[in-house]
């Protein structure tokens, strides 16, 4: 059983790591190459699902370049804005909303690579990219090439950073992410419940929670933390634009003062 199990464990590796060689080549990482600088010297918005989101504020940004992720589709028959680029890689939030992401009419769409090819899970019209996980207890590594991959931060926030860094994008304002969540895991792997917090925009987006995992913002607050260090060694701004929220990385701005 021992044996069985090495061997399993030897061929995933082979099988990953001759994907990762092949990628630049297929037909997936030729798309991601024609998005290198797509969006050079311009800005971006990445929205959260946090409760401070709203209508109004999306409402504002119709002519700018976004990103959002999950399901942020639920607030979708509220107003006409859709982002620019939409991105999904928590596992067990997919698995429960492949119906309503396949159904998102939007034409950037982006996922990890093991998703078709380890749960059989197939998108309509759908990018995808090598997901690298590192150490969940220090500093991520930061992407420069989206065809080698984008590095976990714990937090779709931090993918969605490395792609607007490729895209040449120079300033990124976050909005919605408060951070917070009414359970979040510790590192020591404590759960820690805080009664006072909403956890997203609408309640409906986590009817079924107990079967997501729970968060855990000492990890991603890492991811942050690379993020801005690797955005201020290379004259990129990013910015936090959120109504409130426990995320502090990140110099704050009045999001009324920076739309025009």
């Amino acid at each position: 059983m021992i044996l069985k199990k090495y061997i399993n464990n030897q061929l995933y590796r082979i099988k990953k790591s001759s994907r990762n060689l092949i990628f630049p080549y297929t037909f997936n990482g030729n798309e991601l190459k024609k998005l290198r600088n797509k969006h050079k010297g311009k800005r971006c918005f990445i929205i959260g699902n946090g409760p401070s989101l709203t209508v109004e504020d999306l409402d504002k940004l119709k002519s700018d370049f976004t990103f959002a992720f999950n399901r942020i589709y639920y607030i979708f028959d509220k107003t006409d804005w859709r982002p620019t680029y939409y991105c999904s890689e928590d596992d067990k939030t997919i698995i429960k909303s492949i119906e309503e992401i396949n159904n998102l009419k939007l034409e950037n769409k982006f996922f990890p690579i093991n998703f078709p090819s380890d749960y059989k899970i197939y998108f309509k019209n759908a990018n995808y990219y090598i997901f690298k996980f590192g150490k969940w207890n220090v500093e991520p590594k930061f992407s420069e090439d989206l065809v080698k991959g984008v590095y976990w931060g714990n937090t779709v926030v931090y993918t969605a950073i490395q792609m607007a860094v490729y895209m040449g994008i120079k300033e990124i304002y976050l909005l919605g992410i408060d951070h917070n969540f009414s359970r979040m895991l510790n590192d020591k792997g404590e759960v820690i419940i805080d009664e006072t917090a909403k956890d997203y925009f609408t309640e409906k987006y986590n009817t079924d929670k107990e079967e997501l995992y729970i968060p855990n913002i000492e990890v991603s607050t890492r991811a942050f933390r690379a993020a801005k260090k690797y955005a201020d060694k290379h004259n990129i701004k990013i910015y936090n634009a959120t109504r409130g929220g426990k995320l502090e990385v990140f110099e704050r701005v009045n999001f009324d003062q920076i739309i025009f």
